[in-house]
């Protein structure tokens, strides 16, 4: 399934075809903060590797609106409240990938220009972006719906613009009903939700499910969302006190996690509160001109991969070539080549279109020294361990 089907006749996606070329030979001394890095032992990729799939486009903000909180409420500035300043531009590109998995459950959406994509539908101050990753379970129903709607959700609440974190928490709530009441899919079938709204230089991460953000901050992983495992004590503690169990890791011994749109086989009625929650987590950030990418991404890449060794590898890339569609694909085939189990889709998005700059290490004043006892003792002990 592509993964920028329309939402509707005014939002309609953009998305490039793929094609299969020779990767890229990669540097490994093209970068000094990569000098660290370590290589980890990889499996082979399936053998039968499905086309990818990818979209990608570019847009500069023309303005940028500041976020403001009144009381605890989340609004945006007035044109005339807009200071100067650093000002993001977004590009974005991202890969999708049925994996060793039987079906390709995964969805995912990216609007770079909010103003440019919607048209005169919405009017709000200062133009903005939009991205989501959507990873289905017990079929692709809920996944789809989700990718379709969550926008148009969220800007057709009455909480929006002035409270964009309301609206938000009100669109996932409500895409989750919705879909309990399309009785041409199935209700049973379930997703994770992460998407990210952007509004000048104030990201909100909204995140219901194990999908998860990680802002690349001059090469730091800087994780912007929670998995939301039943593991996870504050996730165990809230499911306990609901009723419900954890069974070997799965809630109600059924559920690998804890908050998901759809499942309704898992749900009691409408409004009524239970273990498995569609209520996201939300996650504000002010970016900065040091923060240089977003990856999102479903947990096929995070099952096989640390925040900071994906952050780490696309930076490399955006080092080499500066193309978010090439680097999604790119931690794509990583993920593949240390076998994940399920689903890929990542989503790449730049804050800047300069590639990210090489990070320069200052040299020590003093001289650190050996002695042959000590260098005896070190290969003894590297020694033992062979």
């Amino acid at each position: 399934m592509a993964g920028g089907t329309d939402l509707s006749s005014s939002l309609v996606l953009l998305e490039s075809g793929y094609s299969k070329d020779k990767e890229r030979s990669m540097d490994d001394n093209s970068s000094v903060d990569l000098e660290n890095f370590k290589q980890i032992k990889i499996g082979k990729p399936p053998l039968d590797v499905s086309v990818m799939r990818h979209c990608m486009s570019s847009a500069r903000l023309m303005a940028m609106g500041d976020w403001e909180m009144d009381n605890g409420i989340l609004g945006l500035k007035s044109p005339s409240d807009i200071k100067a300043g650093y000002l993001p531009i977004f590009r974005s590109g991202s890969c999708s990938e049925i994996g060793p998995k039987q079906y390709m459950e995964d969805e995912h959406i990216c609007i770079d220009n909010l103003l440019e994509h919607l048209g005169a539908t919405v009017k709000f101050p200062t133009p903005g972006a939009f991205y989501g990753v959507f990873d289905g379970h017990g079929g692709s129903d809920a996944a789809l719906f989700v990718q379709k709607n969550i926008l148009k959700f969220i800007i057709e609440d009455t909480h929006f613009p002035t409270s964009v974190h309301k609206a938000m928490k009100s669109a996932f709530v409500k895409a989750d009903h919705e879909f309990a009441d399309t009785h041409s899919l199935d209700s049973s079938s379930g997703t994770t939700a992460l998407t990210a709204i952007i509004f000048g230089r104030n990201m909100l991460i909204a995140n219901a499910g194990d999908c998860r953000a990680v802002l690349g901050k001059r090469g730091r992983a800087i994780e912007l969302s929670i998995d939301h495992k039943p593991n996870c004590l504050s996730e165990k503690l809230r499911i306990e006190k609901l009723g419900g169990i954890i069974y070997d890791g799965y809630l109600n011994g059924q559920l690998s996690v804890a908050r998901a749109l759809g499942d309704w086989h898992m749900k009691g009625p409408k409004g009524s509160t239970c273990p498995l929650s569609a209520e996201p987590e939300l996650k504000e950030t002010i970016l900065t001109e040091e923060d240089e990418f977003l990856i999102m991404g479903c947990d096929g890449l995070w099952d096989v991969m640390s925040s900071q060794c994906a952050v780490t590898i696309a930076r490399k890339e955006l080092m080499l070539h500066n193309d978010p569609v090439r680097c999604s694909r790119e931690l794509v085939r990583e993920a593949l080549k240390r076998n994940t189990c399920d689903n890929l889709t990542v989503v790449v998005i730049c804050f800047s279109l300069d590639p990210p700059p090489r990070i320069e290490i200052p040299k020590s004043r003093w001289r650190r020294s050996i002695s042959a006892d000590g260098l005896n003792f070190l290969k003894g002990v590297l020694e033992s361990n062979v």
